[in-house]
This record gives C-alpha cells, structure tokens and sequence, in this order.
C-alpha cells in the first residue's frame, strides 16, 4: 500500500474505487503530475472515471494536507504527494520536469533578522531552476 493511501485510511477517508485510483496514480517518488495527467493514467485504471471526480479528488488532497499543489513559471499546476517530508524543488526551465530534492541546511537559518521586517517565518520554499540532463544541449 502506498504512503498516500495508508496516510488516508489512517485519517478514516471514504476511499471510494476514484478515491483509490488517484491516490494510486499519485504514490511514487518524485511524482508531480498534471490534473490531466493524473486523469489520464487514473482512466487507464478506471475508465469510468471523470475529469471532474480527478479535479474535486485532487481538491480535497489539498485541503486535507495530503498533497501539495506545485505552481512554476505559470505552468499547470502540479500535485505532490511528498507532503510530509521536508524538501524542495529542482525544474527543468524548458520541459517543466520537477524533481524533490532534500538540501542539507535550513534555509530558514539563512535569511537574517533584518531580511524578514518583523515576520514570524514558519515555512520556506526553495526552487531551483536549470536544464534537466535530457534538455542540456
């Protein structure tokens, strides 16, 4: 059983068969699909299933902590499911690939108190943008 799906019925979530397949599409490591994209390889599954029962699927996810929406340089957005694990983003500045990456240091550490006008900082992202080996000329 994957991470995503154990971490679902630990919280007692109705996993539907839709439920259940994109959550399926979802486990992996460094999977930062498309709604499109979770839909199209949730359909190879589960034919029946609706763009709209992907979205509102997705939605949830989202809302429930599960999952992280992904947004880069005005692409889709994209869905992780590396929730509740620390870490950061490498993107491919041409094909969009996205990768996890876990950087030693705290990146929180390296912002001084007099960069941060008096916020409480409680997260920070990182993404690290270059060519991914297929798109290095």
């Amino acid at each position: 059983m994957s991470d995503l799906l154990k971490r679902l019925r630990e919280r007692g979530w109705r996993l539907t068969a839709q439920r259940r397949v994109v959550a399926e599409v979802l486990d992996g490591d460094h999977v930062h699909y498309t709604a499109d994209e979770v839909h199209a390889l949730a359909a190879e599954r589960l034919p029946e299933i609706s763009r709209a029962t992907v979205y509102n699927t997705l939605g949830e996810l989202v809302s429930l902590g599960e999952v992280i929406e992904v947004s880069t340089d005005g692409r889709a957005k994209r869905y992780d499911p590396n929730a509740h694990h620390a870490h950061h983003h490498l993107v491919c500045a041409r094909c969009g690939t996205i990768r996890d990456v876990h950087p030693s240091g705290d990146p929180l550490a390296d912002l001084p108190d007099a960069e941060r006008f008096g916020f409480l900082v409680s997260a920070v992202e990182v993404t690290y943008r270059g060519l991914c080996p297929d798109c290095t000329p």
